[in-house]
């Protein structure tokens, strides 16, 4: 398929933490915090009262907030200045970064297109070359902005590679806007399309294109406020955006995400519609038809399905009906409901992400959350099993029916990301690409384990650290999880972890329920009133650790993302004992009121709402990180991560959790929190801002456990 989140208070709270920091080289044992205020908010759910004191930080817009940002942000970059070798991280940061990094290229219209950072560009760079000719940028995102904070959040092309037209983010929101080129001279073509959001661009010929979008919130900020209902347009070039035609969605059909895209030979227009990030409907119009109607393929939310080729009007969908790990069926156009589908590829034990190019299916399976790739042609028939150089993950594996190549990465935690060339007819592949980063992979290690979860379910770790340390629990680790939403956690290289591994650390990654490494079950084993399963399973996961001599409970640290932020909040609130450091990032934290804000109520299929039921009321508010944390613990030294341009998670969930655990913390260990200002949920986040945040992050991990940094 085609392109288918007052002065003086301040000044009398931060001079004395200024005074103290400049003469100490080891952590504070007394934090003095800005002050925080507590107002009189309570909600009654089901006849229970819970109070929301904080709930004034939810304003993203006042000048209140705007005044605990900064106050905030000053007592974090106080502590972190005064970590003497935090300027050595950074500065090895920058050496190890300092590489060109390369993406996968691409045909459109008799170009190769790829992307490519010369080391410590803000934003990689988007190069087009023929073939013989010299490179040339096409276009440049660093250029986008003074500051280097907008990034190109998406590019399409049309089929014969003549139109483009890709989306801008700014400030990291995940609203973005859409500019239209003709590729011959990059000349602007029309008005700048504004307002789109969740939206991928699909063309259909030459004349137009489709996108989706939401109306601008009403109540709140447009980065707080709710998002309802997408909608699905189709803007005909040289037309202005108020006369875009509404082909789906909208009031008459009320869905919260909507995507659209055309087969390769665009006979076919698909819609996705979805209430939830799980479950979709399925929808395909005829476009060769004369006025063709919207016809259902899928008429409900219960599975995921897509359709990822055809031939003719033979539709080739990958769908998880009747089989939770996936396959791959057949069906005819004129009658594609479920009842007529045909099966061709089977679902196994192992989980499927099925792609096509060259016209052939590529079946890239999970296998114990590492990759396994099977190469068949469109009958179903098995040709090649793609031999990779190791455990760990591939992808890329997509290109146009025509092509005799094409090209695929492959990376895991010891083995820097490489891009290789794969002949389609022969099955051979070929490094076209090789990582410059300076990382001797015979150096590491890099092994999977399987441990007990609190029920006795078996769930994978893989654990990677310098070969020759010594196992006695004094090697600073990092636990990292997500366990939600279908994600799957598969083994990728990061420059980052070099730091923590040069200085005998050691990076665990457990692959938690809730995820998706072993298909539906897995996912639904930690989905609503499951949700403690992959809390059991991240909490078993740091017992393991510490039992197998890793490390010990001072050495360890925990750390996630998003729904990974939240994993943290939620078991360093139920387990504060077993965690030295915490690193909640862009958390969702307020498990009562996530889904009032932006898109959050998509988010429901996996965390239910507060409103759903006493029960479900009951078990939100017990593990909620917000409401889980209690006055005279003491909890881990903890840094606290967000972005004032977070629309996806809004920065509200962490401020109100900073501002809790600041009150209820009753050890020695620092509560910080650290705002990025113009940044956003992570994507299109420019190298600069990287560097600061991974130096501030491995510098407040080994000052606090005390360990001592070697240049």
């Amino acid at each position: 398929m085609k392109n288918s989140g007052k002065g003086l208070i301040f000044l009398a709270v931060m001079l004395p933490f200024l005074a103290e920091a400049q003469l100490s080289n080891t952590p504070k044992k007394t934090m003095i915090y800005p002050e925080t205020k507590k107002e009189n908010v309570k909600d009654t759910y089901f006849g229970t009262t819970v109070a929301d004191p904080y709930r004034w930080l939810e304003d993203d817009r006042s000048a209140e907030t705007k005044l605990w940002v900064e106050a905030q942000n000053a007592v974090t970059k106080a502590y972190l200045a005064q970590i003497p070798y935090r300027n050595d991280i950074k500065e090895r940061l920058k050496k190890l970064m300092n590489y060109e990094r390369y993406s996968q290229p691409f045909k459109e219209g008799g170009y190769t297109y790829y992307y490519k950072n010369t080391g410590l560009q803000n934003q990689s760079v988007l190069y087009r070359q023929k073939e013989g000719g010299e490179p040339e940028v096409f276009l440049d995102p660093n250029t986008f902005s003074k500051d280097a904070t907008s990034s190109m959040a998406g590019i399409s092309f049309s089929k014969d590679g003549s139109m483009v037209a890709y989306q801008i983010s700014e400030g990291g929101s995940d609203w973005t806007k859409v500019i239209v080129l003709k590729a011959s001279d990059k000349s602007v073509v029309g008005e700048t399309i504004t307002d789109v959001k969740f939206s991928g661009i699909a063309w259909q010929g030459n004349t137009g294109f489709y996108y989706s979008s939401y109306d601008k919130p009403v109540e709140g900020s447009q980065l707080s406020g709710l998002t309802q209902y997408h909608k699905l347009f189709f803007h005909q070039l040289g037309t202005p955006q108020k006369d875009d035609q509404m082909i789906f969605g909208g009031d008459k059909t009320p869905r919260r995400y909507i995507g659209a895209g055309l087969t390769e030979d665009e006979g076919y227009l698909i819609i996705s519609a979805a209430n939830s990030t799980s479950g979709n409907e399925l929808y395909i119009k005829d476009l060769t038809a004369k006025n063709g109607a919207i016809v259902p393929v899928v008429s409900n939310f219960e599975k995921n399905n897509n359709i990822i080729d055809n031939i003719g009007s033979k539709l080739f969908i990958y769908t998880n009906l009747n089989a939770p790990n996936g396959r791959v069926v057949t069906v005819d156009a004129a009658n594609p409901g479920v009842e007529n589908w045909k099966e061709l590829i089977k679902e196994t034990e192992n989980v499927l992400s099925p792609s096509t190019g060259g016209g052939k299916l590529f079946a890239n399976y999970i296998k114990d959350a590492v990759s396994m790739v099977l190469q068949y042609d469109m009958n179903g028939k098995k040709e090649h099993e793609i031999k990779l150089p190791g455990i760990g993950t591939a992808g890329g594996f997509g290109s146009k029916k025509e092509d005799k190549e094409l090209y695929y990465t492959f990376t895991s935690y010891v083995y820097p990301s490489t891009i290789f060339k794969y002949t389609i007819a022969t099955g051979k592949s070929e490094v076209y690409k090789k990582s410059g980063v300076d990382f001797d992979p015979a150096n590491y290690e890099s092994k999977q384990v399987f441990y007990p979860s609190k029920d006795g379910t078996k769930v994978p770790m893989i654990i990677t650290y310098k070969k020759g340390i010594v196992l006695n629990g004094k090697n600073p680790t990092v636990l990292y999880g997500y366990g939600g939403f279908n994600v799957s956690l598969t083994p990728a290289f990061s420059t980052a972890n070099i730091v923590l591994m040069e200085q005998g650390g050691i990076y665990a990654v457990a692959n938690l329920r809730g995820g998706g490494e072993y298909g539906e079950k897995w996912h639904l084993a930690g989905t609503k009133l499951q949700k403690q399963n992959v809390f059991d399973d991240f909490i078993a996961a740091g017992e393991f650790l510490i039992a197998n001599k890793y490390t010990s409970k001072d050495y360890l640290a925990s750390m996630g993302g998003s729904n990974g932020g939240l994993l943290v909040g939620a078991t360093m609130a139920q387990r504060p004992d077993l965690f030295k450091v915490a690193f909640p990032a862009v958390g969702v934290m307020d498990m009562l009121r996530y889904h009032k804000f932006t898109a959050g109520a998509g988010w429901s299929y996996d965390y239910g709402t507060a409103e759903d039921s006493k029960e479900m009321f009951e078990y939100l508010h017990k593990y909620s990180p917000v409401h889980a944390l209690r006055p005279g613990v003491k909890y881990p030294a903890t840094l606290i991560s967000t972005a004032d341009h977070d629309d996806r998670v809004v920065p509200a969930h962490s401020f109100k959790f900073a501002a809790t655990l600041q009150e209820d913390q009753a050890g020695d260990a620092p509560v910080l929190i650290s705002i990025q200002t113009n940044a956003g949920h992570g994507a299109g986040k420019p190298t600069d801002k990287a560097i600061e945040e991974i130096a501030d992050r491995w510098a407040f991990l080994f000052y606090n456990m005390g360990v001592n940094y070697k240049k």
